[in-house]
């Protein structure tokens, strides 16, 4: 028996009255939700939608609104959006849609790189020169010699300006050029060593950014990775205690991102050409950071330069294009003529050489080096007298927005693997703001990035363009303004905070 509504039921009539009115409450809850949701042409003719429609077409937003709205009648129909729950999710919804659709598909953005690292590996690296980009622009809007010798109207290799000019810098025999650094090495141990030995200081096993491990390199290449020494200790007896009719190259690797320090050992790279020289073994040397030219800058005074280790009588390096050097991404390999030859004839480097783009800018950074003009990785070593100034009238910058900052000591980077643990001494402004703030900054047009230290965001103007200073001070009223105006106090989370 059962009693519902005042009446009395029998034989579970009681469990489907029960049922039949669950049914009726969820209907009547639920159907007026559902009807609130727009139909997709209404959503469609939204303003907040107008541009994104321009740029990625009419059919693309319809099929991310109906993912939307469907998401929407999901929670609608499980009981987890009520009245006031979905008014909100309306309101936005149009601004959201366009949100996501900017974030999936939209283009990279601008960011003014105020964190005093240079060779920022997660912002693109080194920035390219503006005369250099003013200068390549009209040979990527239209069509160049790339391939082509217009003096004989045939074929001509892609290689052959940028290998001039990297042969006059460096004083090589030969060079190359491919799409990064580990397509450089991949590509000369493979074209060398497959198939045979290649010996290695153990404390130069590294992994670097991206899980790029040299003994997976070594595996992918079909070469055998012989190991010699220990972590910290490896002297050139090591070298030669393993060199057998097998071995193909002994290698040398730069530690990139890091130091060991104490009881340690190594052998130098001119000790090593002078074992190669004697047993007859190529000596190949990563070098990693595209340091050309020696530099007696203290963070890379001890940096064996690609030209100095050539001179010492390494058969073969290689280098970045993006780091130091401050061209576009690209691999650089020099030395001997033959060893460059087999690397270039290897059917492996048409996969891994550049485009147009990368010649014409590397060409015209290359013609820059040579030429001895200044770079933008020179603003990192300022005359502390006129970065003074500087600071002081971008702080009287910011004061104009109501907002004050202290100069403070704060040191910059290098950065990409290029002096590593060693920081350039200089100056930097200090707001009081945090986390919140910083993350205002990095959402914004233009974006920016600082860091922040001890609840204070730091903007270090040493990797700032000048001409991006007044963007910048805009950028920062803009964030501390939006900050407030949702009452969130700019304080920094601890486990977030860092330094460059």
């Amino acid at each position: 028996m059962g009693l519902f509504g005042g009446l009395i039921f029998g034989d579970g009539h009681a469990e489907r009255f029960a049922g039949f009115g669950s049914a009726r409450i969820w209907q009547m809850t639920t159907v007026p939700l559902l009807r609130r949701l727009p139909a997709v042409d209404r959503l469609l003719s939204e303003p907040a939608l107008a541009d994104v429609i321009a740029l990625y077409g009419r059919a693309l937003v319809t099929v991310q609104a109906r993912r939307e709205l469907d998401a929407l009648r999901r929670d609608i129909r499980s009981g987890t959006t009520d009245q006031e729950t979905l008014s909100r999710r309306l309101d936005g919804l149009a601004g959201r849609i366009a949100g996501d659709l900017h974030r999936r598909l939209g283009g990279l953005r601008r960011v003014i790189n105020a964190t005093g690292i240079f060779v920022h590996t997660n912002l693109g690296r080194a920035p390219l020169p503006a005369e250099v980009m003013a200068e390549v622009a009209p040979l990527l809007s239209g069509y160049c010699d790339l391939e082509m010798s217009l003096d004989t109207g045939r074929r001509a290799e892609r290689n052959r300006r940028a290998s001039a000019l990297l042969e006059a810098l460096c004083g090589t025999q030969a060079a190359l050029v491919t799409n990064n650094n580990a397509a450089a090495m991949v590509l000369a141990l493979t074209a060398l060593a497959r198939g045979r030995e290649v010996i290695v200081s153990r404390g130069e096993l590294v992994e670097i950014g991206g899980s790029f491990r040299i003994p997976d390199i070594l595996e992918a290449s079909g070469a055998t990775l012989v190991e010699v020494g220990t972590t910290n200790r490896t002297r050139v007896d090591d070298y030669r205690r393993a060199i057998t009719p097998e071995t193909a190259l002994l290698l040398k690797v730069h530690p990139s991102n890091y130091r060991i320090i104490g009881f340690t050992e190594e052998a130098s790279a001119a000790e090593l050409a002078s074992l190669g020289r004697e047993v007859n073994v190529p000596v190949f040397v990563d070098e990693g950071s595209g340091l050309i030219l020696d530099d007696d800058r203290p963070q890379m005074r001890d940096h064996d330069s690609l030209k100095r280790l050539l001179d010492v009588g390494v058969h073969l390096v290689c280098g970045s294009g993006d780091k130091v050097l401050g061209g576009p991404q690209a691999g650089l390999l020099l030395g001997d003529a033959d060893l460059v030859k087999r690397c270039r004839k290897h059917p492996l480097y048409r996969a891994v050489r550049p485009d147009g783009f990368t010649f014409s800018t590397l060409e015209a950074v290359l013609r820059r080096r040579l030429a001895g003009k200044p770079m933008p990785l020179d603003r990192l070593w300022p005359e502390p007298e006129v970065h003074r100034t500087r600071l002081g009238r971008f702080a009287e910058k910011l004061a104009a927005l109501g907002l004050s900052a202290e100069l403070i000591d704060a040191s910059a980077y290098l950065g990409g693997g290029a002096g590593a643990e060693r920081p350039i001494a200089g100056q930097a402004l200090a707001l009081d703001a945090g986390e919140s703030v910083l993350a205002a900054l990095r959402r914004g047009e233009p974006a920016v990035l600082g860091y922040v230290r001890e609840d204070r965001l730091i903007l270090d103007l040493r990797t700032v363009e000048p001409e991006d200073e007044t963007a910048l001070a805009d950028a920062v009223g803009r964030a501390f303004t939006s900050v407030r105006r949702i009452g969130d106090r700019p304080t920094a989370d601890p486990a977030s905070e860092g330094t460059p």
